[in-house]
């Protein structure tokens, strides 16, 4: 197989499209010379402008699956068959995609096949719903099945000068020197799904920045939608922090990520977005399992209090009765995860 013109396909959602990073860096290792352009939606398409593997991004829109409407599907369609790919590959598990991609006449389709979802793929690498694995190992499967060598394949992203330096300026605008430490209390919510349960309550976040604050200056970073989660932190801390919600992008937040002494977030795709920029980083997951979701890079670590969780994933929901303070990591072990973390 020697393809000239690849398309990777995952539109959606910021996590899931960090994670299969580590399946572009194999793609590239397998295929160095192939055109190789990521169907990626709107939502997600800044998380992966300027990354070297890639050659092109096609922009599907505002929607989380391009494919499930009937418009969508004739223009996604329409889409890949203006291009002429060799070869799709799609991380995909919907039988929408799976027809979208055969209709389009690729002669080379891998894709995940969950359920006989993948029917359109020729190289169909078969999914288990039911299996608790890492996501980026379920994406690396596809990858694998076309030969690729997947060692050392971890979820990275480029870290641009220019976001560094914006960084720096409004770091020193608001006379923060390192070292300091990032705090992400939000997240939650995507074009693809909405569990605010993900979340670890505020009040558990304030506390954990008074302990932590030997270790640098408190950041407390989030969205513009995340302003009512940091500004209940930051009222419920002894220790000043300084408020960085909705002045950064993703690359912004990438670069601030990389230069903290540690990053702490939940299970979201900004937090999945500091460990691929090389940010050493905690992620505390609740009603999610750590097996399918934790951070896929080497200087991470997600801590969680084992418990029930939906055998599916988080699409299935959350557990009947679940909650934070009865079945959640608490301030004090999530202190002590994070001191072990750091030696």
């Amino acid at each position: 197989m020697n393809p000239q013109r690849i398309v990777l396909i995952l539109p959606c959602c910021i996590g899931d499209v960090v994670l299969a990073t580590a399946t572009l860096k194999a793609l590239r290792r397998r295929f160095p010379s192939a055109h190789l352009t990521w169907a990626v939606g709107t939502w997600s398409k800044s998380v992966l402008e300027g990354h070297p593997l890639l050659d092109a991004l096609w922009d599907t829109g505002a929607a989380a699956l391009p494919v499930k409407s009937a418009a969508g599907f004739v223009r996604f369609v329409r889409g890949l068959r203006q291009v002429r790919y060799d070869l799709a590959v799609s991380l995909v598990r919907s039988p929408l995609m799976s027809a979208a991609v055969w209709l389009a006449g690729i002669p080379q389709r891998a894709g995940l096949d969950s359920g006989g979802r993948g029917f359109g793929y020729n190289l169909r690498v078969p999914v288990d719903p039911l299996q608790p694995r890492h996501e980026a190992e379920i994406y690396l499967d596809v990858a694998r099945a076309l030969g690729a060598d997947t060692a050392d394949c971890y979820a990275t992203l480029p870290v641009q000068d220019a976001a560094q330096a914006a960084v720096a300026a409004q770091l020193a605008q608001a006379g923060v020197q390192p070292p300091y430490i990032v705090l992400h209390p939000g997240g939650g919510q995507n074009p693809g799904m909405t569990l605010d349960l993900k979340r670890w309550p505020p009040q558990h976040f304030a506390a954990l920045a008074d302990r932590l604050a030997g270790l640098g200056s408190v950041v407390l970073l989030g969205s513009a939608a995340d302003a009512d989660l940091v500004a209940a932190v930051a009222a419920q801390m002894r220790v000043p922090a300084v408020r960085m919600d909705g002045r950064l992008s993703i690359s912004q937040a990438a670069a601030l990520a990389q230069g903290a002494r540690l990053y702490v977030g939940n299970d979201t795709g900004l937090t999945h977005v500091a460990a691929a920029a090389g940010a050493k980083t905690v992620m505390i997951l609740g009603p999610s399992d750590p097996a399918r979701y934790a951070p896929f890079a080497p200087d991470a670590r997600a801590l969680w209090k084992p418990g029930a969780v939906q055998v599916g994933g988080v699409v299935a929901g959350v557990p009947a009765g679940w909650t934070w303070a009865k079945d959640g990591l608490s301030v004090d072990e999530a202190e002590a995860g994070i001191r072990a973390f750091l030696g």
